[in-house]
């Protein structure tokens, strides 16, 4: 992984703020990232929670068909792209909501420098996505905020 992801919202590895999460306004972070790969046509994002019961990873966010000229996302914005579904089931994003006296949970907010521009509609799960992006991954970053309600 060489993409670095960032926010200007938290650091890696500190606390999301409340605005983004399900006790907050619920929007999503602003995300940047630098050092695509050559070739990069798309960008997609996934950002998942391995810590939560029972269903792991539980998937907060999917969207894809990013410009590979864009260098992040607003503040609960997608930037044109195309949002998939959540595991609330709804497509967009719905931020960090760990069950009550859980402990701290991890939010991966992964980034996928891809080498084709996907032929995919709205509303991918992130499986579905997986396997639309295949072998046209080049490569991915990660930045990772934790929450613990």
């Amino acid at each position: 992984m060489t993409i670095e992801v960032s926010s200007s919202a938290f650091e890696a590895g500190a606390t999301i703020p409340k605005k983004h999460t399900g006790e907050g306004q619920d929007v999503s972070p602003p995300l940047r990232w630098n050092t695509l790969p050559q070739g990069t046509k798309e960008i997609a994002i996934i950002c998942d929670d391995p810590d939560a019961p029972p269903q792991k990873p539980f998937v907060h966010w999917v969207i894809y068909k990013i410009s590979a000229d864009q260098k992040g996302l607003p503040e609960g914005g997608i930037g044109g792209a195309l949002e998939g579904i959540n595991d609330f089931g709804r497509r967009g994003y719905d931020g960090c909501m760990p069950p009550q006296g859980h402990g701290v949970h991890h939010y991966h907010f992964k980034v996928y420098a891809l080498e084709t521009e996907l032929d995919a509609p709205v509303g991918l799960s992130k499986d579905e996505l997986l396997a639309v992006m295949g072998g046209s991954i080049l490569d991915k970053g990660e930045l990772v905020g934790t929450y613990e309600r």
